[in-house]
């Protein structure tokens, strides 16, 4: 009986792993309602049909330039359904990414999403490490596309001679962030953190065809 019971309840949260993404859209579209801040719901009301308009479905803010003045020389712009209404019940947020010469986004991960990144300009390297601690690792150029698997840790590096443009497309309008920064509680210009930020510039100095996908990843 208790084995039986074990199985159920390990199945029961089985399926809600396998359930656990956004939920589907049940109308055309449901631009975010901003002005009810009073009601609490698995992602954001919709608007009243009667007031939806063509504005609702555009977004400027990845059109500007991040502020890369900074100890690790980049900036990252995430619009979700909060800021960007027509997003809404779509299960889709987008991000900008901007890297100065030599700069990086450390070690994250989406715990909600799967990332695919589009180099706008520049030539950056992009890699993640899987569940066996391998690096899955390239260099990308302009019009290159790269996906990231959800929940995996993962980074940028610009390893040309110029500013580097990113642009994401993630598998969810709320992906959430776990920084490795935050999860250390070191600040980003520790020397936990300067040393990370040093093996990660090293490895990216072996080459693809030297880590061929398979290297072990070593804090």
């Amino acid at each position: 009986m208790i084995m039986k019971i074990s199985f159920l309840l390990a199945f029961s949260i089985y399926i809600c792993l396998c359930m656990a993404k956004d939920s589907d859209n049940l109308y055309d579209v449901c631009p975010t309602d901003t002005t009810r801040k009073n009601i609490f719901i698995n992602g954001f009301p919709c608007k009243n049909p009667a007031q939806i308009t063509a504005s609702d479905f555009k977004s400027s803010v990845l059109s500007k330039e991040g502020d890369t003045d900074n100890f690790q020389r980049s900036s990252t712009t995430l619009v979700t359904a909060a800021e960007f209404a027509g997003l809404n019940t779509l299960g889709l947020s987008v991000a900008r990414t901007d890297l100065d010469v030599d700069g990086m986004i450390m070690p994250h991960a989406h715990p909600r999403a799967s990332e695919m990144m589009f180099v706008g300009k520049g030539v950056v390297i992009v890699g993640f490490i899987d569940t066996k601690s391998q690096v899955f690792q390239n260099t990308l150029k302009q019009g290159d596309v790269f996906i990231v698997p959800r929940g995996l840790l993962h980074y940028n590096l610009n390893s040309g001679f110029e500013l580097a443009t990113v642009y994401s497309v993630l598998s969810s309008q709320n992906p959430g962030m776990l920084s490795i920064s935050d999860a250390m509680f070191a600040p980003v210009v520790s020397e936990p953190m300067r040393d990370l930020m040093k093996k990660l510039f090293s490895r990216s100095k072996l080459g693809t065809n030297q880590i061929k996908n398979v290297t072990s990843f070593r804090c």
